[in-house]
């Protein structure tokens, strides 16, 4: 599945309506302690939490080039953007940044260290990238990707970037590889 910015999700004024049993529910501070409003359900006391999405992606490299997918959905239409999307259940982190390579780029990689990690609070969502090296120069990108092109830091289209958090992670693996060493980057967006 590919990600997005979305902030329909993220406030508990979206749930109209307990899962549990269907009433519809209250907006108020639960009785348990806690400081937030909350969904609640007045029938069965069901308290409704909205959790950030985790989206797990890579950085696709070879050599000093690194693979970006360009876009065949919305949003940001035929914009570039690395491999990414939301974490499935049942999975770890680096598994599902190896799937989504796979079905975004098609592409075959080794998943190396995790590289960045971009909260986006405004958005309710958590984006993480993996540094993963690519095991030849063959792709077959998937539906959601227009095409899968392998590029050098004076040749990546920076204003055509989908995300700022793929701006970012791409910044931070070029200054990086210039120094000859990867770190860990958290960062935050917005």
């Amino acid at each position: 599945m590919s990600w997005h910015y979305t902030a329909s999700h993220m406030h508990h004024r979206a749930i109209k309506h307990c899962r549990q049993c269907g009433t519809a529910v209250h907006s108020r501070i639960p009785d348990d302690g806690d400081t937030r409003e909350r969904a609640v359900c007045p029938a069965c006391g069901t308290i409704h939490y909205i959790n950030p999405l985790l989206v797990v992606g890579t950085v696709p490299y070879l050599g000093d080039q690194v693979l970006l997918c360009k876009r065949a959905i919305e949003p940001r239409y035929g914009k570039w953007t690395l491999p990414a999307g939301f974490m499935e259940m049942d999975e770890a982190m680096d598994e599902g940044a190896a799937r989504e390579t796979a079905e975004e780029a098609g592409a075959e990689v080794d998943i190396g260290p995790l590289f960045s990690t971009l909260s986006v609070p405004r958005v309710g969502q958590v984006h993480v990238f993996y540094l993963a090296r690519l095991r030849h120069d063959r792709f077959n990108p998937g539906t959601e990707s227009l095409e899968a092109c392998l590029f050098d830091e004076a040749g990546i289209p920076w204003d055509e970037i989908a995300f700022p958090t793929v701006r970012e992670t791409l910044r931070r693996f070029f200054d990086d590889r210039r120094r000859g060493s990867f770190g860990l980057h958290d960062l935050r967006i917005g």
